[in-house]
């Protein structure tokens, strides 16, 4: 495969990952961390990063992908975990988040007073429209993304990002309380919102795809060239959040801003006049389009797989008639509903993915599998009732005493038990069936 058709592959992979959460969350990290800035974000990039990477590397080391990855601990598991993970990031979540951000930020800053749902609806309609036609040719995929629409949106990021350094030269603020005493566990989490450790599980159907239509096959050279793609796409993103984090960081002394919308485009107007509202505008829309492409491509090839009778055409029209309808419910709702799910499916995917690397070593896998994702669910599930503002007694009480608990990281101790006793019974059951086949034997 050429150079050149491996860097188009790690732009189309940035476009795919570069959506609303990651233009939105860093520069109001970089605002509230202020001071801790570079600790904050060495906490976001390795969950904004270094996660997303590592789940791309796992998922091209196995052949059939996540789901395999995942039929470790049990194919009930699999098939009910990559289900959820896909209906997340797909139509229930991630697609409509993209889909109303792009018009928040690309359609409603021009409208003044008079913008209505109305507008919203036709906005969608057009959206929506532009992604099934993109969608239906996975093959396109690259030419469109990665030949045209990355370079673009690039484009416009380094201007912004070019005015920013030259103009903006406030000294960092004094950071928030979330950040005076755990910058990097709370950048850490952070990363969680970008959401695109999760993506990874789908993406990675749609990268090994668009290697394998290059002829190539051998399971090495997927995952040698998965992992240029990724580290292409990584040096992007990180580029990136550095950029607009530090934005944050200078915009703070401004004045107080409640969410990185409102810092970005206080930011370009600041920056580029009535312009840079545009230029904003531009690089919210292409960069929330490419994701619900990338997102919807991902997919139809999987339930197109998982459901036999279901076209990938059906799949992607039904997949985007959804994010439609949700889109319009509002950014609030779609974020309301995000964040406590996310605090539940991360852990299970962190610690999923770094099994994946040990697999190896163990010899009875489905046991540490199944024991070390019990232990990491059951805590997860708490963390992430208690996102959604659920008070749970005695329980959460419990769960406030394990270490990490302060900076929302409770279930990283009882993973660890998790994964222990799983080998011990794992052990133990290679023990006694060692002791039983040596009495049969005599």
């Amino acid at each position: 495969m050429r150079k050149l058709d491996t860097l188009f592959i790690g732009l189309m992979l940035f476009s795919m990952f570069f959506g609303a959460g990651n233009l939105i969350f860093p520069p109001f990290l970089g605002a509230q961390s202020g001071t801790s800035y570079w600790l904050a974000m060495a906490g976001f990039i390795i969950t904004g990063v270094g996660l997303p990477f590592a789940v791309l590397y796992a998922v091209s080391l196995v052949k059939g992908g996540a789901q395999t990855i995942a039929n470790r601990v049990h194919p009930v598991f699999s098939t009910v975990f990559m289900v959820v993970v896909y209906l997340s990031i797909g139509p229930f979540l991630a697609i409509p988040r993209n889909a109303n951000v792009a018009y928040e930020m690309g359609i409603k800053p021009f409208l003044g007073q008079s913008h209505s749902s109305l507008v919203l609806i036709l906005f969608t309609v057009l959206f929506f429209t532009l992604v099934y036609v993109v969608s239906l040719n996975p093959s396109k995929m690259e030419k469109y993304m990665g030949r045209w629409i990355t370079p673009a949106l690039l484009l416009a990021m380094v201007v912004l990002c070019v005015a920013g350094f030259v103009k903006l030269d406030a000294p960092f603020q004094s950071p928030s309380a979330a950040y005076q005493s755990g910058a990097f566990s709370t950048g850490f989490l952070e990363g969680y919102n970008t959401m695109d450790a999760l993506a990874s599980l789908a993406f990675g159907i749609v990268i090994l795809t668009s290697i394998q239509q290059r002829g190539i096959k051998d399971r090495k050279q997927l995952t040698n060239y998965t992992l240029k793609a990724g580290l292409i796409a990584g040096v992007l993103l990180s580029l990136v959040y550095v950029s607009l984090g530090l934005m944050g960081a200078r915009m703070a002394a401004s004045g107080s801003f409640e969410n990185g919308t409102d810092i970005l485009s206080a930011a370009s107007t600041l920056l580029l006049g009535q312009s840079g509202k545009t230029l904003l505008g531009l690089i919210f829309t292409l960069a929330c389009f490419t994701t619900v492409v990338g997102l919807t491509s991902a997919c139809g090839q999987y339930f197109s797989n998982l459901i036999p009778r279901a076209s990938y055409k059906t799949v992607v029209l039904a997949v985007t008639l959804v994010g439609f309808t949700l889109s319009n419910l509002g950014l609030n709702q779609i974020l309301k509903v995000s964040v406590p799910f996310l605090v539940t499916a991360y852990p299970l995917t962190i610690v999923l993915i770094t099994l994946t690397f040990f697999h190896r070593f163990f010899k009875n896998a489905k046991k540490v599998y199944g024991s070390a994702l019990l232990f990491t669910g059951l805590f997860a599930v708490i963390g992430g009732l208690k996102a959604f503002g659920l008070k749970l007694g005695p329980v959460q009480t419990m769960s406030e005493f394990l270490p990490l608990s302060s900076v929302g990281l409770g279930w990283v101790v009882p993973a660890i038990a998790g994964t222990v006793i799983g080998l011990v019974i794992s052990r133990f059951s290679s023990n006694t069936s060692a002791v039983g086949e040596e009495l049969k034997a005599s």
